[in-house]
This record gives C-alpha cells, sequence and structure tokens, in this order.
C-alpha cells in the first residue's frame, strides 16, 4: 500500500495559493482514479484509490502546512506504511515555475511541511517537487506562497495536474525516473 501525501493549507482562503499545488495535484489524482469518497481521519482528508493496480490512500493533512508530519504519521503507522512508500507532492521556490523534479530524501530546503514530515517519519520518503518560481528576494517569499496562481499561470497549473494524475500510476510502480520523464515531454509539448 502507497501513501500519497498532498501539502497545503486546509480552507477556501488557501485553495489557489501557491503552497497548495500538492492538495491540487493530489485532487486531479483522485478525480482520475475514481478514489472513494474524501473522509476525515488521521488529522487530514483521506481517500482510498487504486492506482497503477496499487492500493494508495491520498491524503491531504489538515493541520496547516507546518504540522503536516502529524497527519502523515498518523496514517502511516494505522496502515503500516514504511518511508519509501510515502509519496509527498509540494511546492518548490527553487525551481522554475511549471517544472518537476522526483527525489527520496534529501534536504527540506526550507519547506516546512517537509520539515515536519521529516521529524516525524524520517527521511526516506519520496518527493514530488513542483516548481513555482521565486518571487526574487527572501523577504517576498511567505506573501507569494500564500497568494493565488496568477490568472496567467492557471494553464500551465491546470496541465501539470492533469498529466500528473494521468502518470501516477509510474509512481505508484517506482518508476520515478520514467514519471519524471513523461511529466517534462507533456508538459514541454503545452508550452
Amino acid at each position: 500500500m502507497l501513501l500519497f501525501v498532498g501539502l497545503g493549507n486546509p480552507g477556501a482562503r488557501y485553495a489557489r495559493n501557491r503552497h497548495n499545488i500538492g492538495f491540487m495535484v493530489v485532487d486531479a489524482i483522485a478525480a482520475a482514479h475514481r478514489a472513494g469518497p474524501w473522509r476525515a481521519r488521521f488529522q487530514a482528508a483521506s481517500a482510498k484509490a487504486v492506482i497503477g493496480g496499487e492500493r494508495a490512500i491520498l491524503l491531504k493533512p489538515q493541520t496547516f502546512m507546518n504540522d503536516s508530519g502529524r497527519a502523515v504519521a498518523e496514517a502511516a503507522r494505522f496502515y503500516k506504511i514504511a518511508p519509501g512508500d510515502i509519496v509527498v507532492f509540494h511546492d518548490e521556490l527553487d525551481l522554475p515555475a511549471g517544472k518537476v523534479r522526483v527525489k527520496t530524501g534529501g534536504g527540506n530546503a526550507g519547506h516546512n511541511g517537509l520539515r515536519s514530515i521529516t521529524a516525524h517519519v524520517g527521511n526516506d520518503y519520496r518527493r514530488v517537487r513542483f516548481g513555482i518560481g521565486h518571487p526574487g528576494h527572501k523577504d517576498r517569499v511567505h506573501a507569494y506562497v500564500l497568494n493565488d496562481f496568477a490568472k496567467a499561470e492557471e494553464p500551465w497549473v491546470t496541465r501539470l495536474c492533469e498529466v500528473i494524475a494521468d502518470e501516477a500510476a509510474l509512481l505508484a510502480k517506482g518508476e520515478d525516473a520514467s514519471f519524471a520523464n513523461r511529466i517534462h515531454l507533456a508538459c514541454a509539448d503545452s508550452a
């Protein structure tokens, strides 16, 4: 069993924020793979799906970004899911907008959601990082990530979520390099 975690902040106020791209992607995966209904469990919204023949729990922590690890740890303990079977979808300031990178482990790059997850389950989980660009100066980061994507960015955000959902089976099967390549090619074709 896999745990697919989208990072974001709960509530309508944050729904289209750059920091919530993890929630957007997990919602797209849920729709594309006919996930069961969302339920309140583990301090999160959770749903079950079959992705690429693998059973998966989709999780959107409702603890706010900085405490995401509590929800992830509760779900992982309940389902006995090892860190290597946890996939976390999150925003990344240090990648150009629309770029995607996949890795296992590594640093948290100042991302408080990742820091919380690492503190609760260790560092050996898989990460799918979505570039949201950088505002140019560290003093503007907080406001930037907590603002909505600009109208001009919506086409690539929507396309990225669709492509991720379409190719999620590769992640479920552990084919991270093939997944990243397919995302790159699909998004380059639509640029």
